[in-house]
């Protein structure tokens, strides 16, 4: 029995017949993949939100297009530096909005072109991939795939500098507001620590959390439990849930990892490790803290990349 989907989705999908795609995911981080290699196949947000519905579409926390940097004016402003970068991450949330880059979804993007045939990395080589947050540098590890996700920041540095916090946080399940702290990875991130995983596991996130300040551009919140001791082998240790903006709970976020580490490294103060395993509800990421000559220090997010399905819609 064919299943009849409503009118709008089936409107939309109508549009799209014939797309081919793939189905993929970094730590449970979900992602509808299309190739886009002629720059024939421009998504509007309504046909990027539709693919993405669980219920009515494909399903996925966002949607990945591969398509060549020179044919998207962000590619071209990157090739003019880095004239490496052949293939464009164009990434969008499950609602159809244009956001800056992934970094669970860099590798299940690198997954992709390799699985598609459209590049080749090897142990001796890396593969330079465009985004809206600049050129990611990639290489193959033991665990699958490590991305240079280039240097974080604070988004308020003074507040950060001064008392160690620059944010408050109200979310569903917690009581009052909650100093946290704001870091960008090229993308937005509020960071909060919470005092034990029951607290964590209690959360639904099902709410946008209340940020004040927000950042411009909204933000994704991270809910973060450091673990006891925090230091284990030589490397920190912390539990983290998302709630992603413009998508909801996600079971895993690699700038909010990131964010994550970099905030609780941070708050740790000196002598914290350079190196994080953060455990996430899809898995278990790796972060770490490499020294930089020209822009502080840069972050490399390590962990898996898995091509599940492939496809053509109807």
């Amino acid at each position: 029995m064919t299943e009849t989907l409503p009118a709008p989705a089936a409107v939309v999908l109508a549009g799209l017949s014939g797309l081919e795609f793939a189905k993929g995911h970094g730590t449970g981080n979900d992602f509808v993949l299309i190739a886009d290699p002629d720059g024939l196949r421009p998504l509007t947000a309504e046909q990027v939100a539709v693919l993405c519905d669980r219920h009515q579409g494909i399903g996925g926390d966002g949607l990945i297009r591969a398509i060549p940097s020179r044919l998207l004016p962000e590619g071209q402003e990157l090739l003019a530096s880095e004239p490496d970068a052949e293939w464009f991450m164009d990434y969008r949330n499950n609602d159809g909005s244009v956001a800056e880059m992934c970094g669970n979804g860099v590798r299940a993007f690198v997954h992709f072109l390799l699985d598609s045939g459209l590049a080749r990395l090897d142990d001796n080589s890396v593969l330079k991939v465009g985004t809206r947050a600049g050129v990611k540098v990639v290489t193959l590890v033991p665990e699958g795939y490590a991305v240079d996700m280039g240097p974080w920041a604070f988004i308020h540095p003074e507040e950060a500098a001064e008392r160690a916090v620059d944010s408050l946080v109200t979310a569903r399940g917690l009581d009052g507001e909650r100093p946290a702290l704001s870091i960008t990875m090229g993308n937005p991130h509020t960071v909060l620590a919470l005092a034990g995983l029951d607290e964590l596991a209690a959360l639904p996130l099902t709410e946008i959390p209340a940020v004040h300040p927000v950042p411009p551009n909204g933000t994704n919140v991270e809910f973060v439990v450091p673990a006891e001791p925090l230091v284990q082998d030589g490397k920190g240790h912390v539990t983290m849930r998302v709630h992603e903006r413009g998508v909801g709970e996600t079971q895993s976020c690699g700038t909010g990892a990131c964010a994550a580490a970099a905030a609780i490294r941070y708050w740790a103060g000196a002598g914290a490790p350079s190196r994080w395993d953060v455990q996430v509800p899809g898995g278990v990421v790796g972060v770490e803290f490499l020294p930089a000559a020209s822009d502080g220090e840069h972050v490399v997010l390590s962990g898996p990349a898995t091509i599940v399905a492939r496809g053509r819609l109807a």
